[in-house]
C-alpha cells in the first residue's frame, strides 16, 4: 500500500472513530498496530522483543492523546512523532540500565573456578535431563537451555505449542522432585 493510501485509510478510520464509530476505531487500532510494528521494527532491529511492547505503549499513548490530533494535519506524522518519543524513552531507559552494569575483568580468579564448576554443573544437568522422557527433556533443552521460542520448539519437535509448555512444566517439576525441592 502506498504511503498516501495508508494515510488516507488511517485518517478516515480515525476520524470516523472520533465521531463515535466503534468498529472504525477498532479497525484503525488494528491497522495502526501493523503500521507501527513495521515502523518500529525497522528502527529497533537489534531489539525485536521490544517492538511489540513499544507498539502497545504507542497505541495506548495515541488513544489517551487522541483529543490532541488536529484533523487537518497528516495522521501518520502525528503517529510517528508519538512513536519516536516512545522509542527515545525506551533507548534512554536502556542506556540508564546499561550504565549500572560494570564490566567484569576476565582475569579475575573467580572465572577460572567458575569455568570448572560450570563444566561440572553442565555434566550434572545433562545427566539429570537424560532421566526424563523426550516429551519433557526436549522442550526444556530447546526453550530453557538453547533459548528457542515455544513456537520454534514445537515446529522442531513436532509437538504442539501447548505440549511444549506442558513438557517444560512437568519436566522441571520432575527434576525438582529428583533434587528434593518442591516446585509451585
Amino acid at each position: 500500500m502506498a504511503p498516501n493510501e495508508v494515510e488516507s485509510e488511517l485518517h478516515g478510520l480515525f476520524v470516523r472513530g472520533q465521531a463515535g464509530d466503534a468498529a472504525a476505531y477498532h479497525a484503525f487500532l488494528r491497522r495502526l498496530g501493523a503500521h507501527l510494528r513495521a515502523y518500529l521494527a525497522r528502527r529497533l532491529f537489534g531489539w525485536p522483543d521490544e517492538v511489540e511492547d513499544l507498539v502497545q505503549e504507542c497505541l495506548l499513548a495515541m488513544h489517551n492523546q487522541r483529543h490532541t490530533y488536529q484533523p487537518d494535519q497528516p495522521l501518520t506524522a502525528w503517529v510517528q512523532a508519538i512513536a519516536r518519543h516512545k522509542m527515545i524513552d525506551l533507548l534512554r531507559s536502556k542506556a540508564a540500565r546499561e550504565a549500572l552494569h560494570d564490566p567484569l575483568d576476565d582475569e579475575l580468579p573467580v572465572f577460572a573456578q567458575s569455568q570448572e564448576e560450570a563444566g561440572d554443573a553442565r555434566r550434572d544437568l545433562e545427566g539429570l535431563l537424560q532421566t526424563l522422557p523426550d516429551r519433557h527433556r526436549l522442550p526444556i533443552v530447546h526453550v530453557k537451555l538453547e533459548g528457542r521460542s515455544v513456537a520454534e520448539t514445537a515446529q522442531l519437535t513436532g509437538m504442539s505449542e501447548s505440549a511444549v509448555k506442558v513438557g517444560i512444566h512437568r519436566g522441571l517439576k520432575a527434576l525438582a522432585a529428583k533434587l528434593g525441592r518442591a516446585v509451585s
